[in-house]
């Protein structure tokens, strides 16, 4: 992923590794390992083909290729590659859903800016 454009690192979570916490990035971020508990990018994530995040995610752009099982949230784009598999609600501006992605949630369209949940709606 090419991070010029955001202007920010770009944090990497290698194969094998596997992280208990949460994660806040003003950079990008590629989680190839396994993250348990929430990460918010103010920039760019990807989540690798063998990645996987179990807590909510979010970011500018979303870029899913793992496994993924929480909210995700893409304020501009999110692209759910052919070998994705999300098991939770998802919001985003922009929505590419390759062949062979796998979602099971509940998604929102948003206009720029997600909005919190709303709840007794």
């Amino acid at each position: 992923m090419a991070d010029k454009q955001s202007g920010g690192e770009l944090s990497l979570l290698g194969t094998g590794t596997v992280v208990e916490g949460k994660i806040r990035t003003e950079g990008s971020i590629r989680i190839d390992g396994k993250l348990v508990g929430d990460l918010n990018a103010k920039a760019n994530v990807a989540v690798g083909l063998g990645g996987a995040v179990e807590g909510n995610l979010s970011g500018k752009n979303v870029s899913l290729a793992g496994k993924v099982t929480g909210t995700v949230t893409a304020v501009e784009k999110l692209v759910l590659e052919s070998k994705s598999v999300v098991k939770g609600d998802i919001r985003a501006t922009r929505l590419v859903v390759d062949e062979g992605a796998s979602f099971d949630g509940q998604c929102v369209m948003t206009t720029g800016t997600p909005a919190a949940p709303k709840h007794g709606a």
